[in-house]
């Protein structure tokens, strides 16, 4: 009706598809028709039923997620290690050697760190400690001057680290140098020793009186008030108490004849 009258009006005619598809075309400029859905290969292949029994049977595999694998990994790992201390580790007792006490001539405690084999800058690190009682020095003069010049390097007590029974005579106290300036731990330790021997040939020179400088304390207190235990109290740094300073007369009277 619409069109008949227009058409007796004069008017032009338009149709929906005038409106419409100018509208569609502006969202994208392919045709409608190069945007079909293509099958794939497996639908070009198969039936519906054969895509419905390939996807409802099970799978012709089983396999184990990523964390039954780490396990596994863990698994391996642990049994390469106890097979090779099953057979390997016996091998080692040919290497075997029996303790020796260090003598008066082998005074040097030497200190490495080591990390299993994996790098490590402080695995280049070498620590040596000698007591000043073992060293060859020729009078009280000189075992003076070298707590003297070795400054904060000596203490009276032995060092935690040090491998050093706690229950050992201090002495004149103990010399601790540590090096880890250079590449090759062999030379980390050259240095240490060379700077001891410096020391003692110092400390031995008679050209050099040093007998009348008194020995710098303040490292050994400042570390014993940094450890809040008591010591820099009374002179408990110098002389603190052990089990030697237990009275024997409170002792129970022995059993044993």
């Amino acid at each position: 009706m619409a069109s008949s009258l227009g058409r007796l009006l004069g008017l032009p005619s338009f149709r929906a598809s005038n409106f419409i598809t100018p509208v569609l075309r502006q969202f994208g400029t392919s045709s409608p028709a190069q945007a079909r859905r293509t099958k794939s290969v497996l639908e070009e292949e198969a039936d519906e039923e054969e895509l419905y029994n390939h996807i409802s049977d099970p799978a012709d595999y089983e396999d184990t997620p990523s964390g039954g694998h780490i396990i596994l990994r863990q698994q391996r790992q642990t049994l390469h290690y106890l097979r090779l201390i099953e057979h390997e580790i016996p091998k080692l007792v040919a290497y075997r050697k029996p303790f020796v006490l260090p003598t008066p001539s082998t005074p040097l405690i030497v200190r490495s760190i080591d990390y299993a084999g994996e790098p490590h800058p402080a695995s280049i690190k070498r620590i040596i400690v000698v007591p000043v009682d073992q060293l060859p020095l020729k009078n009280a003069s000189a075992v003076n001057a070298i707590k003297v010049l070795a400054g904060s390097r000596w203490t009276p007590n032995p060092p935690a680290d040090a491998g050093i029974s706690g229950l050992s005579t201090w002495g004149n106290g103990y010399i601790k140098i540590a090096c880890e300036d250079f590449p090759q731990p062999a030379m980390n330790l050259k240095w240490a020793s060379d700077t001891l021997d410096r020391l003692i040939t110092e400390a031995n020179k008679s050209r050099r009186k040093l007998s009348d400088v008194p020995v710098d304390m303040r490292h050994v207190y400042a570390k014993a008030r940094k450890a809040k235990k008591g010591d820099h109290l009374r002179n408990r740094v110098l002389n603190r108490p052990s089990v030697m300073d237990f009275p024997q007369e409170w002792l129970p009277p022995s059993t044993t004849s």
